[in-house]
């Protein structure tokens, strides 16, 4: 899926994007997909309690997991859409930037960052992280990496091009290596270090697939980066192209997902 050019700002710089998720809660929170179970387990049984404070939490896709799997969730989201949407599936949400929010000497022995961590300043979150973590608590960052086949993904980049030449997520190819994002987490785990507050980070990686029907993916991809902000009239261009080429490989495609986690302990005693 297209992401911002490196010579463009970093995305936790370009806040109207990160705050326009919220246009349809409900679609985003049945359209985007979970966790992989084997992820928030392993970030469950390597936290030392179950106080968990989710940092934007969106509409509570990752906070419901982490609740079903017996933890006592807190989201931080700066979007009132998507934390009403959360509370009303459940989930306790403060609405808020990570950067902003006061914690109120309140700790927590895991924080996760569920595909948000990007929308946060990297040296101020991740000193905040550290903050608010118990000694041996745990910072897990984590993500999905999907890049559609290249029967799906170029026609959609070169829709999104021809509605939006002057986005800046119009100027990447239509699918990127996987390396650029496991190179982004990398970076994550630099800021971890450079804080001397964790012990050395962990990379963690799940794959797994998905089959998409044509309505499916097409219900999905209004949820994505810049397509929450186009007109109605360009979101249904670049819709009916993707639809079409979906059509020619017969109605369904099956998507193969990479999760990619960067995650720490909080080091010391006190």
């Amino acid at each position: 899926m297209p992401t911002l050019p490196r010579s463009q700002p970093e995305p936790y710089e370009v806040r109207r994007m990160a705050e326009s998720f919220g246009v349809d809660a409900p679609r985003y929170d049945q359209a985007r997909p979970g966790y992989p179970p084997a992820l928030v387990t392993r970030v469950v049984a390597g936290s030392p309690g179950p106080d968990v404070l989710d940092v934007g939490c969106g509409t509570g896709i990752a906070g419901r997991q982490f609740q079903a799997a017996g933890c006592t969730v807190l989201g931080v989201e700066p979007d009132p859409r998507m934390a009403d949407f959360a509370r009303a599936r459940g989930l306790a949400v403060e609405v808020a930037g990570f950067e902003a929010w006061q914690p109120e000497g309140r700790t927590f022995d895991t924080v996760v960052a569920a595909q948000s961590w990007h929308w946060v300043d990297p040296v101020t979150g991740t000193l905040k992280a550290a903050h608010v973590l118990r000694p041996g608590g745990r910072l897990a960052i984590f993500g999905h990496v999907y890049e559609p086949p290249a029967e799906v993904a170029e026609p959609f980049a070169a829709a999104y091009r021809r509605v939006a030449p002057d986005s800046p997520l119009s100027g990447g190819p239509a699918r990127r290596p996987i390396s650029l994002y496991e190179a982004g987490y990398a970076r994550f785990a630099e800021n971890i270090r450079e804080t001397g507050r964790f012990d050395d980070p962990e990379q963690w990686r799940f794959d797994w697939e998905q089959s998409y029907t044509r309505d499916r993916w097409l219900d999905l991809l209004p949820t994505t980066g810049g397509l929450t902000r186009l007109r109605p009239d360009q979101l249904a261009d670049v819709l009916d192209a993707v639809g079409t080429a979906i059509d020619a490989l017969g109605g369904r495609f099956t998507m193969g997902y990479t999760t990619l986690a960067t995650t720490a302990v909080r080091a010391g005693t006190s």
